[in-house]
Formats: C-alpha cells, structure tokens, sequence
C-alpha cells in the first residue's frame, strides 16, 4: 500500500472542512482487516484530531470527499446530506455506446446477504435514483456523468448495469475489461505474455462535490482524475 501524505489530497480547506481528492484502492474508514491498513480517516485523524468523513466512497473509487474538522460542522453536513442538499457528480467509463441526456433510474436496491454486493428488489429494497448524462461517446465505450440523488451502496454501478451499460472493470455488475489490444487495430503483444487490462479497478471517479459551508456560502469542489483513470480516457479518445 502506497503511504500517502494526506495535504497532497487536500483541495479545500477551512477552518471547518476539509474536501480531498481520494487516492483509488485506500479506504474510506477503518477496515475490519487484521493488518489495519491505511484509511483516509486514519490520515484525517491524524491531520485534524476530531476529524470525520462527511459520507464514504467505496475502497476501488476516487474522487472528491468532505471531511468535517468538527462536531458541529460534521453535523451540518449531515443534515445537508439527509434532505438531499449535497450534489455529488461522478465520471463513469461504461461498456457500449449510450446516449443518455438525462436518463434518470429510479430503481430499489437492497443489499445481498453476504454485504459485498446489491441488487435490484422492488418488496425490500430502499428508494434509489440516479441521473445519467453522456459526456462522450468513443468506439465502444461511453464517459457517463452520474448525479446520484440518493446515496445506496453501489447505486451508480447497479443503476448503470440496468442501463446496459455496466461500468469498465466492474465483474460484479457485468463490466468487462478493458484491453489496449482491442482500441489498437495494430496492437501487437509480445508472445507468451498475458495482455493486462489498462485499468485495474472499477472505472468510477467522483468528480465534484457541492455543499453549504457553515456560513452559508456554496462551494463546489472538482477532483481532477486520477492517473489510471485520465490514461483510459485519453486512450480512448486517442483511438476512437
């Protein structure tokens, strides 16, 4: 696990929050795992002593997240996030071709039993919605901008998935890699090796992040891309 220096996160800051563009494969608080790897709340923790995350992206994702420097203002952004006052904006790569001018998916989700995963259940599952725009459309692939307006686990990817257009690299949801060999008509791979995938996580950034600061002023936060994931699209622009 890389060690990361938590101000190089850091793309806003005040005397009350903290907005930082979340590295992929860290999590977002502490895992139950033995070796107590580490967390962005562990890092904000140590940054700032009565640090808490605002909300939580998955481990895989990266992207913008708020953390709030103390109770009251952790408080406040809980309150904004309860009664759906928060705009978070999320980057997909999907799988397929799609023209989505504000395709909105209200679908309900519901855990499965052993807590890794969800599904679609219209008799058990919480309310979930989410809002669709292309951004772009490549040969084969489609960068998607996601606004969810409820915040269920995986909800973007499951939503995606029921659009048929799951998300790169995301088996779970039926995404499917995605090889430099199949964007390249002339690519060729070097005998007895096994071609890697360009991205080896599922393809989902959070983008940007709006909410109200205790003052009341708004802030909108954007989180440029992360390495892995400003290659894909560049290679798919390239090619395309």
């Amino acid at each position: 696990m890389t060690k990361f220096d938590f101000k190089d996160l850091i793309l806003f800051e005040n005397e009350d929050y903290i907005v930082i563009n979340k590295p992929p494969h860290v999590a977002t608080i502490n895992e139950r795992t033995a070796d107590k790897s580490v967390s962005i709340l562990r890092m904000a923790k140590e940054y700032s002593f009565d640090a808490q995350v605002g909300h939580r992206l998955d481990k895989e994702t990266s992207g913008a997240l708020a953390i709030a420097k103390n109770p009251e203002a952790y408080r406040h952004l809980a309150m904004q996030f309860e009664h759906r006052e928060v705009t978070k904006r999320y980057h997909a790569v999907a799988n397929g071709l799609h023209d989505f001018d504000s395709i909105s998916v209200f679908l309900p989700i519901a855990p499965l039993k052993d807590g890794t995963a969800v599904k679609i259940d219209r008799q058990k599952g919480k309310p979930a919605e989410t809002v669709f725009f292309t951004l772009k459309a490549f040969r084969r692939h489609t960068l998607v901008e996601c606004i969810p307006i409820t915040g269920r686990m995986h909800q973007i990817r499951i939503h995606l998935q029921c659009l048929k257009a799951p998300i790169v690299c995301d088996p779970t949801y039926g995404g499917a890699n995605i090889l430099l060999s199949t964007l390249k008509k002339d690519y060729k791979l070097k005998q007895e090796t096994l071609e890697q995938p360009i991205m080896h996580r599922v393809a989902l950034h959070a983008f940007s992040l709006s909410f109200q600061l205790m003052n009341g002023e708004t802030i909108k936060v954007e989180a440029p891309y992360p390495k892995d994931f400003a290659v894909l699209v560049k290679l798919l622009e390239k090619n395309s």
